[in-house]
């Protein structure tokens, strides 16, 4: 049996933007947020910037929860589609799933919804994986 590792803590930049972390496990991870107007771009929607971070700490959490603590990973591609928008008050949640994990790259999907089931944003991913934390992160 692999050890899994632990559910990543949140940064700081995450937590002080208000992200939740939300499912975490068996190659799947979510986390959310209710929209402020904070979270708005200047046509009072939710920047597109937070849908991508919340997409990458979603697909990123997918794979590390089936990774071993040795090994490391990072984002090498994210590919992010705005499908709708968000505004104050909405909770969107950001679900994140692993499609693939081969020796070295893994592939992720994930989504962006409202409690009501609307699609905001989708995303698909490809890590790099490590066999190591990198001697750069040290």
């Amino acid at each position: 049996m692999v050890e899994m590792s632990e559910p990543a803590h949140l940064t700081d930049m995450a937590v002080d933007i208000g992200v939740k972390r939300g499912l975490w496990g068996q190659g799947k991870s979510s986390v959310y947020i209710t929209i402020e107007n904070k979270h708005c771009n200047k046509g009072g929607v939710a920047h597109g910037g937070l849908y991508t971070m919340m997409l990458d700490m979603a697909l990123g959490g997918a794979l590390v929860s089936i990774l071993p603590k040795a090994e490391w990973c990072a984002t090498t591609n994210l590919n992010v589609s705005f499908i709708s928008a968000a505004r104050p008050g909405e909770k969107i949640t950001a679900e994140g799933n692993v499609v693939k994990r081969g020796r070295n790259v893994a592939h992720l999907e994930g989504k962006i919804l409202t409690e009501s089931g609307r699609v905001v944003a989708t995303a698909t991913g490809t890590w790099a994986i490590w066999d190591h934390k990198p001697s750069s992160m040290s």
